[in-house]
């Protein structure tokens, strides 16, 4: 009779800790860390041809769902990474702060393209020039419009991010002051 056992493969390694028969011991921290990396629920906030980019991401050939992204999330209250891909024009600002504001802590933002990091090819009085002129932005994709595989990148990045952060990090003076000079109450 073989010893064979069944080798289990998981998706996403163990944070440190302490190991043994029948038990896993390691700081709540780390596997915080790890839940939040592998559960992100992206809010798009489409407007333009980044949008269209963002959904190829979707399809089979990308596979965002491999990064946790199941389901999008077109409620705020729902959702943990606002994916604005597109120009925004001045007075869609107010409405993508009051979005920002409706998402539950924590939550990282996203600026997919040139037009929502820059402005982009519209330097006019009507585009907002950056999207970091009202709501703070995490992680910034380059491109016009950015390819799938530059939008996995930078959910990769955010990944990074809310697996590293501390629990704690929202709530440290610095974090208010960030949100204090956009305007935006916690």
């Amino acid at each position: 009779m073989s010893d064979n056992k069944p080798v289990i493969k998981t998706d996403a390694p163990a944070p440190p800790g302490f190991e043994g028969e029948g038990f896993f011991a390691t700081n709540l921290s780390s596997v915080i860390g790890m839940a939040r990396k592998f559960s992100l629920w992206p809010l798009p906030f489409a407007t333009s041809c980044c949008g269209i980019e963002f959904m190829a991401t979707l399809n089979p050939t990308y596979d965002a769902s491999r990064f946790g992204m199941e389901r999008n999330s077109f409620s705020p209250r729902q959702a943990d990474m606002l994916m604005v891909c597109g120009t925004i024009a001045k007075k869609l600002g107010p409405v993508l702060k009051e979005v920002y504001t409706q998402m539950a802590e924590p939550k990282w933002v996203v600026a997919v393209g040139a037009c929502a990091s820059s402005g982009g090819i519209f330097d006019t009085y009507s585009v907002l020039q950056g999207i970091d002129k009202i709501i703070p932005v995490d992680v910034y994709v380059p491109g016009c419009p950015p390819r799938p595989e530059q939008i996995i990148e930078g959910v990769m990045q955010v990944q990074a991010l809310a697996e590293s952060e501390s629990i704690r990090r929202r709530d440290m003076p610095e974090y208010q002051h960030l949100l204090d000079s956009y305007n935006i109450s916690n």
